[in-house]
């Protein structure tokens, strides 16, 4: 598959990488950068050499949002499909099998702050920062505050929300927004590091730990614990987990078949 706006990679690690190529634009989403993010995503998600995957944007910063070049000249239905079309790859990442980790520099704003908000993990360079923006201009951040408020709470997602302050990594970091925070010349090396580390855990053990999280979530209390406890029961009857254990036992590195 090829991107206009995107560049894709797989490595040797079972990382593959998606990088927003619009630095001019500051990688803000049009509809053909949204369009190939979320076809991008899918696609790493079925690749059996892809575990972990890896966003970052080119240039200057991660993403400034929504190019609101082309906001203007639409009927209300119309903006309604526009903007559920941005929103999609903040929506795929929750469906993917596969963790999604965010490597943040520069500026992550508006829909760009809802992104690393969506994805699984978040490392950020030292002087990034973050913020949803958009009431700023005139607009608001409705969608993008869902992930924030996911990772926040109701309170501070909030005054982000009404505000439209850029948050400095090490106030991310503090409010659950973000991860880990590294000096900025390591976020390269750090952040590939800690997908590869990643990558090398079980497969099925990520996969699994991760669909049964999303689509538990919104379950009552007691439910949640049915349901994480089918999940855990499954995973006991794989490959991996017999493998894991085994090589625990045995005290040398697993050998991990995805089954």
């Amino acid at each position: 598959m090829t991107y206009e706006n995107l560049i894709v990679s797989v490595d040797d690690h079972f990382v593959g990488q998606i990088t927003l190529d619009r630095p001019e634009q500051l990688n803000t989403f049009n509809r053909a950068l949204a369009e190939e993010l979320y076809n991008a995503l899918s696609a790493l998600d079925e690749d059996p050499k892809v575990r972990v995957v890896l966003l970052k944007g080119a240039g200057k910063v991660f993403c400034a949002g929504i190019d609101v070049n082309a906001l203007f000249g639409k009927t209300a239905m119309e903006y309604r499909a526009w903007i559920e079309h941005m929103e999609r790859p903040l929506l795929m990442i929750s469906r993917m099998k596969k963790p999604v980790i965010a490597q943040v520099h520069g500026v992550a704003a508006a829909n760009g702050a809802g992104l690393v908000a969506a994805a699984d993990l978040a490392i950020a360079a030292e002087n990034a920062r973050l913020g949803l923006t958009a009431i700023n201009v005139g607009l608001n951040c409705v969608g993008p505050v869902i992930p924030v408020a996911r990772s926040l709470g109701r309170k501070r997602a909030l005054e982000m929300l009404f505000y439209g302050e850029l948050i400095k990594a090490p106030q991310a970091l503090a409010m659950g927004l973000i991860n880990r925070v590294v000096p900025k010349d390591d976020l390269e090396k750090e952040a590939l590091a800690w997908a590869r580390t990643l990558a090398a855990k079980s497969p099925v053990a990520l996969q699994i730990a991760k669909q049964a999280y999303y689509r538990s979530e919104d379950m009552t209390y007691a439910s949640q614990f049915e349901y994480m406890n089918e999940a855990f029961a499954r995973l006991c009857t794989t490959s991996d987990a017999k493998e894991g254990v085994t090589a625990f036992f045995e005290k040398r590195m697993p050998r991990w078949e995805g089954q």
